[in-house]
């Protein structure tokens, strides 16, 4: 039987080579903490396909939510890194908490960085997030659209009328909608003067003219809330329309976009811990010892070892290139591109070595192990895709533009 101080050495171990620092070791602790929580009530969620109100209060009380808000304002300051290392512990207690804090911590840190709102309205929501626990995140994908990464145009509308502007229309995969305030909502602009541009609005989302639209009823992710969101003249003032990015927002690649990865590795680190606790525990009457002992075992749980060595360095490393050398963001992008190939895919597969580990007896609903088989491939659906990802490497490596 192992000692519990071996056991808290292979925890370390696990997590080398961080934490590095005391800020690291913070965010640490206080993701595993809400991924405790996010735990007990992981598998009731997942059965009912139902939001868990219940897990976001509790990251909300803690100041999760302000994870990535900017110190000055509040937060907690965390860094690309800081944040990836709580996210991964978060999503090893359930994915769907870990995929929707991503999308909202994603938002809030983006913002921290490139400061591009105007000032009132950032500080606004920042303070909103800190003291209310505001949940905001993009609302971009439509019926008819497909990806919005891939381009397209928008048939959510939003006209100018006195004093701001009357949106209609409907998004779909509209990730903690059961519990957002903030909308960030990209649409088709009727200019005033007649013209047609892209556009964003923040759009509170206890307004008038908003209904949500219960249709999410997915096999992965299953409490994520990402049901369908309609959009009836709902007004918007003027001052919450957002400046527009250059290209296609919904599918630019950058460092925050490797928030989502860490999701899905620690979807994969908690199947292989499944797989090897079972595996030390399960001893078949024919066989009289565990079989942890059988070399087919060990063969598999090495195989995931190695998967989750390789997603964890990629990922990781490429989180620290992008914070320690700022002035080559543009040249390392395609490096974001494959972190994310590359862990969703080894998540995919780690998951299903584990299942062939543990056998028939994993797809039993009352062991999370299917449940981890199922939330990994959500992966391949969040951008940028694989076709994308490859494209964009193989385009830098041969210097296509």
């Amino acid at each position: 039987m192992q000692t519990i101080e071996k056991q808290a050495a292979e925890a370390i171990l696990a997590l080398l080579p961080y934490p590095k620092t005391e800020r690291q070791a913070r965010f640490i602790e206080l993701g595993e903490q809400m991924g405790q929580i996010a735990a007990e009530q992981a598998d009731k969620h997942d059965r009912n396909n139902t939001f868990p109100h219940d897990t976001f209060a509790s990251l909300r009380e803690s100041g999760y939510l302000a994870l990535t808000v900017p110190v000055e304002f509040g937060g907690l300051g965390a860094s690309l890194l800081e944040a990836m290392l709580a996210q991964e512990r978060l999503a090893r207690g359930s994915g769907s908490v870990g995929l929707g804090a991503t999308m909202h911590l994603g938002a809030m840190g983006g913002l921290a960085d490139s400061r591009s709102w105007p000032f009132a309205l950032l500080e606004r929501v920042f303070r909103e997030v800190v003291s209310e626990g505001a949940l905001i995140n993009g609302l971009a994908s439509e019926p008819d659209l497909g990806s919005p990464s891939r381009g397209g145009g928008f048939r959510t509308t939003a006209i100018k009328v006195a004093g701001g502007w009357s949106i209609t229309g409907r998004k779909t995969w509209s990730t903690l909608s059961p519990g957002l305030h903030y909308g960030n909502v990209l649409l088709t602009v009727i200019e005033e003067d007649g013209r047609v541009t892209r556009g964003s609005m923040l759009v509170p989302m206890d307004s008038t003219g908003i209904r949500i639209e219960e249709t999410w009823d997915n096999m992965s992710m299953r409490a994520t809330g990402s049901h369908d969101v309609v959009f009836d003249n709902v007004f918007v003032r003027d001052n919450l329309r957002l400046p527009q990015p250059q290209g296609l927002q919904a599918g630019q690649v950058n460092g925050w976009s490797l928030l989502g990865s860490a999701v899905y590795l620690g979807i994969a680190q908690a199947a292989r811990d499944f797989a090897v606790t079972f595996a030390k525990e399960r001893v078949p009457s024919g066989l009289g010892k565990p079989i942890a002992e059988l070399q087919t075992v060990q063969h598999r749980i090495a195989q995931i070892e190695l998967l989750l060595l390789q997603a964890r360095s990629v990922l990781y490393g490429a989180a620290e290139q992008w914070q320690q050398h700022p002035q080559h963001r543009d040249e390392i992008g395609w490096q974001f591109a494959a972190a994310k190939y590359t862990v969703t895919n080894h998540a995919i597969e780690i998951t299903d070595q584990a299942l062939r580990v543990v056998g028939s007896v994993g797809l039993l609903r009352k062991h999370p192990l299917e449940r981890y088989f199922r939330d990994a491939r959500a992966g391949l659906g969040n951008p940028p895709m694989d076709d994308v990802a490859l494209t964009l490497i193989g385009k830098h490596a041969l210097g296509v533009v």
